[in-house]
């Protein structure tokens, strides 16, 4: 660290003009991202993936399809905008309430527009398509492009909204804490360079993967939580060295100090967004990818953008001071340390009722995959997707496509005797409602009727193009209607039953139960590869870092528990329907973000207590005063970073998109518990009882020493 901070009092003009030039560079690629996000991210790369390749590969089936639905309007009105959607020549076909009676339902209809691979620019057609139906009352468009389509747009107007709560109570916090108005809006100056640049950024790397639209506020409410963070970390350093020696020698500190409990942080913080890496969720690889980004470009900007500002501004760091903060520990601070250390008994047994009362909703937790109730019930393609299903039952039943491959070919006797075997193995199923196949479609019960028909021509004739619709070369489709919802438990288990099952031939299984199942077990194979990744790297950091067995055992499980209360008071708040917020499912995502996020998060708090404590315990190996004065000197600070990471990530509680509503409501609640309850109460009284116990490392020779890290 003293090599980087000779570097950045020597060069810190050098660093602000590279810095500047960066910052405009990646600002142009950043205003093209929010186009080039698409989908909400759950994909898997499996055998649903696979088969609805092959659906629209070799049987030319719609590779996306688009729904016109009509409220309340005459078969004119339907007539009329068909013709002129028609006209736009954008869709490869579409399918007409007027043509087909089960589209049609009262005063219900719905025209289906299909459109095949070669259709790239999915939002254009949205657009265009809502600009031709514009003028039409009661007809409006839905289906998964128009929906995504939608949670982009919220997703960018819920972006502004938080920021404009957010930032605002940030800079008041950060008033505060520093008393000037200079020193508040440099991190906030920070923060946005940070942000910026991780949208510059991760727009190239969007030429080679696909990004999701929730990263538009995910890689925001992280980057700015931490670049402010890390900020308040060395300035707030600075500005206590700036009283005691010159401008150079204060921030060379601060980078010495500060900066290194930053990079600790954003070690940990790597560890718990890396760890996301091993689940092959495409939402999980963005979330990593943007996250690794963005604490990168925080680090990054902290330890090298900001003390060359702290040089430019010198002691006017502290100008416009409308508050007066007095430095270091106030006696406030230590008398409550104080009462912490004489009843650490009970305060442990009320901080553990506390956070056991908000575990207990957990046992009802239900986890589902985001679908169109991640947008709010305003939006017109939620309405009319939510009118469409209560009115055709169009959740009652799912679809799942088997496509089946015979190296010998199916249009020979065997072959239809396995296509003959399959249907019946299938209708056998009581999950099973229909199977449509070549004997289905066309009436015919048996092999033996369908050679003979064959042999007639005129019949032939007819039945040759249905046979082509089910079979090409090799392969053969057969698509199977459920008497289940496709989101269903059951549905997955019909699923994953049916991918393993010996039918005779090879099969493979695609359709929503099939993508839901490949979701669900991607992660819930994967979470504990995941947890052994966070648990141990932290373990082990944390125990190089405090030489101690008993800290980083103290320290995970006291996030588990923290956590555990977050998760539990998410399901209060979101599946009980609490605080006037509509009840829903938790997003399957959130346990794994706000559990690999706030892990890393908690650790900052976490490594800034200890070590103080520890620093303190060196000099006079009295445990409970060295607790006191390490608790004494960081509460302020400890409290002044969770309070803002609480108002920018809290902020998004007031977004319209659900699934960024309960990441940035839980990351808000799991601060404010780690902040709070385990921070001040529960570590410095654990720190107590364990008393020397909490220094212990096996094999260490000799007295107590502090580790060369601090």
């Amino acid at each position: 660290m003293k090599f980087l901070s000779n570097i950045v009092l020597r060069y810190y003009k050098a660093i602000l003009l590279a810095w500047l030039i960066l910052f405009i560079v990646l600002a142009v690629f950043a205003i093209r991202l929010p186009s080039l996000l698409e989908g909400d991210g759950f994909k898997v790369d499996g055998e649903h993936q696979q088969v609805m390749a092959e659906l629209t590969d070799t049987f030319d089936l719609p590779a996306e399809t688009l729904f016109v639905v009509f409220d309340q309007t005459t078969d004119d009105t339907i007539e009329k905008t068909l013709a002129n959607i028609e006209r736009l020549n954008i869709a490869e076909s579409i399918q007409s309430p007027l043509d087909d009676p089960s589209l049609y339902k009262d005063h219900i209809a719905y025209a289906m527009l299909h459109f095949n691979a070669d259709t790239k620019d999915m939002p254009g057609v949205v657009d265009t398509l809502r600009e031709t139906i514009d003028n039409e009352k009661g007809v409006i468009l839905t289906g998964g492009a128009a929906i995504n389509k939608d949670i982009n747009s919220a997703s960018q107007k819920d972006l502004v909204n938080a920021e404009t709560i957010g930032l605002p109570i940030a800079v008041i916090v950060l008033l505060l804490a520093f008393g000037s108005v200079v020193a508040a809006f440099v991190p906030l100056l920070v923060g946005i360079v940070t942000v910026v640049s991780t949208f510059g950024m991760m727009t190239l790397f969007s030429s080679t993967m696909d990004l999701s639209i929730f990263v538009m506020n995910i890689v925001p409410m992280l980057g700015l939580a931490l670049s402010i963070d890390f900020a308040l970390l060395l300035i707030n350093r600075y500005k206590e060295e700036l009283l005691k020696q010159s401008v150079h020698d204060a921030v060379s500190t601060a980078i010495q100090t500060a900066g290194r409990s930053i990079i600790f942080s954003a070690i940990c913080v790597f560890i718990g967004l890396g760890a996301m890496l091993v689940m092959k969720v495409e939402i999980f690889q963005n979330i990593a990818l943007g996250g690794m980004l963005v604490v990168f470009m925080a680090v990054l900007a902290s330890i090298t953008l900001l003390p060359s500002i702290l040089l430019i501004l010198k002691d006017r760091i502290n100008k416009w001071t409308i508050l007066r903060v007095k430095p270091g520990g106030t006696t406030r601070w230590r008398n409550f340390a104080a009462f912490v250390m004489k009843r650490p008994v009970t305060l442990i047994v009320v901080a553990l009722i506390i956070l056991g009362i908000g575990i207990i909703p957990i046992k009802d937790m239900e986890l589902a995959i985001p679908q169109v109730d991640s947008l709010p019930i305003t939006y017109d393609s939620r309405q009319a997707y939510e009118l469409m299903d209560k009115e055709f039952g169009l959740g009652e039943k799912s679809t799942v496509y088997i496509i089946a491959e015979r190296k010998e070919g199916w249009d020979n006797t065997e072959g239809l005797e396995e296509i003959k075997k399959l249907e019946v193995q299938l209708l056998a199923d009581k999950d099973v409602d229909t199977v449509n196949s070549i004997f289905t479609a066309s009436k015919i019960s048996s092999v033996e009727q369908w050679e003979q028909s064959m042999q007639v021509p005129e019949v032939k004739a007819q039945l040759t193009p249905l046979m082509e619709s089910f079979v090409q070369g090799d392969k053969l489709l057969v698509p199977v209607t459920l008497n289940l919802n496709g989101s269903s438990t059951e549905a997955q288990d019909w699923a994953r039953e049916w991918s393993g099952k010996d039918v005779g031939v090879e099969i493979l299984v695609g359709g929503q139960p099939k993508f839901n199942q490949e979701i669900f077990d991607e992660i819930f194979n994967k979470v504990g590869l995941l947890l052994a990744i966070i648990l141990g790297s932290t373990f082990v950091i944390l125990m190089i870092a405090f030489r101690s067995i008993l800290i980083p055992l103290k320290a995970i499980l006291m996030n588990v528990i923290g956590l555990a209360s977050t998760f539990g008071i998410l399901v209060y708040i979101f599946q009980y329907g609490h605080f006037g917020i509509e009840e829903t499912t938790i997003a399957l995502i959130i346990p794994v973000i706000v559990f690999s996020l706030v892990f890393g998060l908690s650790m900052d708090y976490e490594v800034f207590l200890i070590s103080r404590i520890q620093e303190e315990y060196s000099k006079h190996l009295d445990n409970t005063a060295a607790t006191i004065d390490g608790l004494t000197s960081t509460s302020k600070i400890i409290t002044s970073a969770a309070l803002i990471m609480i108002v920018i990530t809290g902020a998004f509680a007031f977004t319209d998109v659900m699934p960024v509503k309960q990441i940035g409501i839980g990351i808000a609640i799991a601060v404010a518990i780690d902040a709070s309850i385990i921070r001040l109460l529960l570590v410095p009284s654990l720190m107590k009882l364990l008393g020397k116990w909490n220094w212990w490392l096996p094999f260490r020779k000799g007295p107590y020493k502090a580790s060369k890290w601090h």
